[in-house]
């Protein structure tokens, strides 16, 4: 295994093999049959609080579930390109683009669980709450070691600014004022 794998990217990595196949099943589940799939397990606390409190015919309610498909298969899909783009060390060696694409999965997968997860105790569903906060700290997890994880470039150039400054007095040493 490469040697320049950061830590959100192996976090990210793992993530992405639990919400690709969860969320790609799920979703395709609600394309093969809207209204069934909208009302099983991980869409449940959606489908409740659409019929209970925004009182949505039936047709709205296919369009909520196509919506919810929609946003979950958004989230696999950058999670796809994000584990292709890591995958190739070249790729993560010279761009960002693979934690730009893990920083977009997370930003609409935390706001689908988040909104999953107010919905579930809006009506009362106890183990879709649960799963809701479950993904949602995941989620929450690898964007906060994300944020606090420095780049190995920023590190090394940070570095090695410090270590000819501190090899010639400081850096206010360069900016003398007095005459030679």
């Amino acid at each position: 295994m490469s040697n320049n794998w950061r830590i959100s990217s192996f976090n990210g990595a793992l993530l992405a093999a639990y919400f690709i196949p969860v969320w790609a099943i799920i979703a395709l589940s609600i394309m093969v049959s809207p209204i069934h799939g909208l009302y099983e397990r991980p869409s449940v606390s959606i489908a409740l609080y659409a019929s209970d409190y925004l009182h949505l015919g039936k047709m709205a309610t296919v369009r909520l579930a196509w919506l919810l498909a929609l946003a979950r298969i958004t989230v696999v899909a950058f999670f796809a390109v994000f584990l292709a783009m890591a995958a190739f060390s070249p790729l993560r060696k010279t761009s960002s683009g693979a934690d730009e694409a893990l920083a977009v999965a997370l930003c609409l997968g935390s706001v689908l669980s988040f909104a999953s997860m107010m919905m579930a105790s809006r009506v009362g569903e106890i183990e879709a709450l649960r799963m809701h906060a479950a993904e949602l700290l995941m989620l929450l997890g690898t964007a906060i070691v994300m944020l606090f994880e420095t780049a190995p470039k920023r590190a090394a150039e940070s570095s090695a600014a410090k270590a000819p400054a501190a090899e010639t007095g400081g850096a206010a040493s360069g900016l003398s004022l007095q005459q030679p």
